[in-house]
């Protein structure tokens, strides 16, 4: 049996009077990759969201139910303590573009005020940009500027820099939608490798990559779980009409 680390139960999530998520029960596996697919506007972003207190962001936004990380309650916990344990990666890159790529990693310790010896800050800088597959191509540019690197390079930056801060859990929003197909395949090798260290939550609309790289995959459609299992599973004998509709191409 896989051991949970983020459970989220009965949660409902609204901008004003209209609901985005409907009462979604779901226990995230440690250490996993688990997807998270459906149509556009069925809610996949709106979770992930929610799941790092940035939904909350929104004036309009209000939740119900709860999402507990390692059994504490995400929303009785001060929501920048969550940023630290639930790193987000964008579907744009999106790297600082005013700083270096070796400032664009630490950017998280300077925004949260810690304060880091010269040869601490080397060492995460070093490590976290290991992590990412990113080291060794850009060891000797690391005071340039990283909007000069390649689209999935930049990526990849912000991956080390979501990493830096040793969350516990990273959440990717269609982070290879504005990647050609190499630099596609780049992030979905590094995230294969990535599970070792970090659970991951991979929002994607791109069904072949759900089934080359996850683990587990959640199926959303208008704001409901409708299914969730091994991808395996999901993507051979699913149990659910709906999501055998969506994964033959009948809507979407």
């Amino acid at each position: 049996m896989e051991s949970t680390i983020l459970r989220i139960e009965q949660f409902s999530a609204f901008f004003g009077v209209t609901g985005v998520l409907k009462d979604i029960k779901l226990s995230i596996p440690d250490k996993r990759i688990t997807a998270i697919m459906g149509p556009s506007g069925c809610g996949k972003t709106t979770l992930i969201r929610c799941i790092n207190r940035m939904h909350e962001l929104n004036p309009d936004a209000t939740v119900s139910g709860r999402i507990l990380l390692d059994g504490e309650d995400i929303y009785a916990t001060d929501p920048i303590i969550v940023r630290r344990q639930i790193g987000m990666v964008f579907q744009k890159p999106n790297p600082f573009p005013m700083m270096s790529i070796y400032n664009n990693v630490i950017a998280g310790y300077n925004l949260n005020g810690i304060r880091l010896v010269q040869n601490e800050k080397d060492r995460v800088v070093e490590e976290s940009l290991r992590k990412a597959a990113l080291w060794d191509e850009v060891k000797g540019a690391l005071h340039r500027r990283g909007t000069f690197l390649s689209g999935g390079q930049q990526q990849r930056l912000c991956i080390a820099r979501a990493l830096a801060m040793k969350p516990e859990v990273l959440l990717l929003d269609e982070p290879t939608s504005a990647l050609d197909p190499r630099a596609t395949s780049h992030i979905e090798e590094l995230l294969v490798q990535l599970k070792d260290t970090v659970t991951i939550i991979l929002v994607t609309h791109n069904m072949a990559q759900a089934a080359r790289v996850s683990d587990y995959t959640a199926f959303l459609y208008l704001g409901e779980l409708i299914e969730f299992g091994p991808s395996e599973r999901m993507f051979t004998a699913p149990k659910e009409k709906r999501t055998e509709e969506y994964l033959t191409g009948k809507f979407g």
